[in-house]
């Protein structure tokens, strides 16, 4: 499945590496849009936010949820190419 990891990281000054690290643990992912990924993955968002929650703060942010084939956007053709590839 792929998913949709969004997120508002409010403390500017904070080094979020730990973040976007467990995030490029994922099998498969994208991230073009400033605070979007997109990962294929098995684990479901519940297990996600599990893994990804000890690196944010309590004033962020985060949102996830399985993306499904009912899609639209504008994007560059790289990234239609990777949910293409990547989709069920």
């Amino acid at each position: 499945m792929i998913l949709l990891v969004t997120y508002d990281l409010v403390n500017p000054g904070k080094d979020y590496s730990l973040l976007y690290e467990a995030l490029k643990e994922a099998p498969a992912w994208w991230h073009y849009l400033e605070s979007t990924w997109l990962i294929k993955t098995n684990l479901s968002p519940q297990q996600w936010f599990n893994k990804l929650k000890p690196f944010i703060d309590d004033n962020d942010r985060i949102f996830i949820m399985e993306i499904t084939k009912n899609y639209q956007g504008w994007l560059p053709r790289k990234a239609w190419d990777w949910i293409h590839r990547h989709e069920y």
